[in-house]
């Protein structure tokens, strides 16, 4: 759903050049009919237009390699985040469980809360402060998941405890 609100969002700017230009259409009828005796600037009009679109197409996309990419991974004995933050950017940050301090979950919003995604802050000792999973599904679950591993890689490893 995250995604597809994304996707919401730039089908609305695709639309928005050709209500745009319905409106001076409507409006100034005449503009058109000198732009097609004009080469010149029907030339510049149809390379704006492709260049906005073009933009918008990789705007989408970088939307959707964000969204795609960013990997969090909490197995027995670490979590491992893999944050995509642009086309050619990639971090990947890891902490051991027994360096977890606090674990948190949060749902703002009416779409996230009937949908039930959101974020976890997970707060570690670590180099990396705080390790955030955005928007992923059932939040609590996630978070109570996080904190029984915790409690029992700490119970299983006394001497890594602190």
């Amino acid at each position: 759903m995250v995604f597809a609100l994304e996707t919401f969002y730039i089908l609305s700017l695709v639309i928005l050049p050709l209500a745009i230009g319905l409106l001076v259409w409507i409006s100034f009828p005449s503009i058109f009919f000198d732009i097609q005796s004009s080469s010149s600037l029907f030339v510049f009009l149809v390379v704006m237009i492709s260049m906005y679109y073009f933009s918008l197409w990789l705007l989408w996309y970088y939307f959707f390699i964000d969204y795609y990419l960013d990997i969090w991974i909490v197995t027995s004995a670490r979590i491992i985040n893999i944050e995509q933050t642009g086309f050619f950017h990639r971090v990947i940050s890891e902490q051991k469980l027994s360096r977890v301090q606090d674990v948190t979950s949060e749902v703002v919003g009416i779409i996230p809360t009937f949908l039930n995604y959101g974020t976890v802050y997970i707060q570690t000792a670590g180099e990396k402060q705080r390790f955030i999973f955005k928007q992923i599904p059932f939040p609590y679950k996630v978070r109570e998941k996080i904190i029984h591993l915790v409690e029992e890689y700490k119970h299983t490893h006394p001497d890594e405890h602190q």
